[in-house]
């Protein structure tokens, strides 16, 4: 018997010290995503409160919130959660190339290893593109303060959203936003939850497009109080039945 506790205690022991790991390589590789984007629209909201435009500016910058909830509920629906075939048209085979090397490996790993720090938060490379083109184009073709603090604000949101999907895998915050989420997201986890769920910062688009939990899979994971701290005292390894 003290044999059996011993092994249990390092084995613990040892997750506690995986999962910690894990966390700081996440945590370092956010901090870059986040100095980078978040500089980029605290200079954009800054400029604009100082400018004549400061209500229409808020207002487009808040408007980023939904936007950017909406995109990455799709992405996250059909993007990453579809296997990407190499298309044999010519005008399709780019694409679902790039697709097949960099988004299959990257999202389902973070399934299969779900608390791996490499396959956790976002990179800078990662939204690149849109940044790139996004930024500058609507500045540009937009009237001013409109599309470039629509999307200043998404991407704010997105750096929102990266912290609250790390705290979740990693953080065990007493408040009940993030202890719906952790239950929400966690249970999306497993092979039962996968195809729901698509909500990383919120619930509320999968009641809109019909894509949340089947009604007792909700009772049992928002259920009683009792039940709930019961839960919350099981390692999350045991909860996702992760060895």
């Amino acid at each position: 018997m003290p044999g059996i506790l011993d092994s249990e205690q390092r084995q613990s022991r040892s997750y506690r010290t995986y999962k910690r790991e894990q966390e700081q390589i996440s945590r370092r590789k956010l901090y870059k995503t986040t100095a980078l984007y978040t500089s980029y629209s605290a200079i954009l909201l800054v400029l604009a409160l100082r400018s004549s435009h400061a209500y229409r500016a808020v207002g487009f910058y808040l408007g980023g919130i939904p936007f950017w909830m909406l995109l990455e509920y799709f992405s996250h629906r059909f993007v990453l959660h579809r296997h990407w075939k190499i298309s044999k048209r010519p005008h399709k085979r780019f694409l679902t190339r790039l697709a097949n090397k960099h988004l299959d490996p990257t999202h389902f790993g973070h399934h299969a290893r779900p608390f791996d720090g490499n396959h956790m938060s976002g990179r800078i490379r990662d939204l690149l593109p849109l940044f790139v083109l996004g930024g500058p184009l609507s500045v540009l073709l937009f009237p001013a303060y409109t599309a470039s603090m629509l999307v200043a604000g998404a991407f704010q949101s997105y750096i929102a959203e990266e912290w609250i999907h790390h705290a979740t895998h990693y953080y065990n915050f007493r408040d009940p936003y993030f202890r719906y989420m952790k239950k929400h997201h966690l249970y999306h986890h497993t092979s039962q939850g996968m195809t729901r769920g698509f909500g990383t910062s919120s619930g509320l688009l999968d009641f809109v497009f019909q894509t949340r939990y089947p009604k007792q899979v909700r009772q049992r994971l928002y259920g009683s109080k009792a039940r709930r701290l019961r839960q919350s005292e099981q390692p999350d390894s045991a909860r996702l039945n992760i060895s």
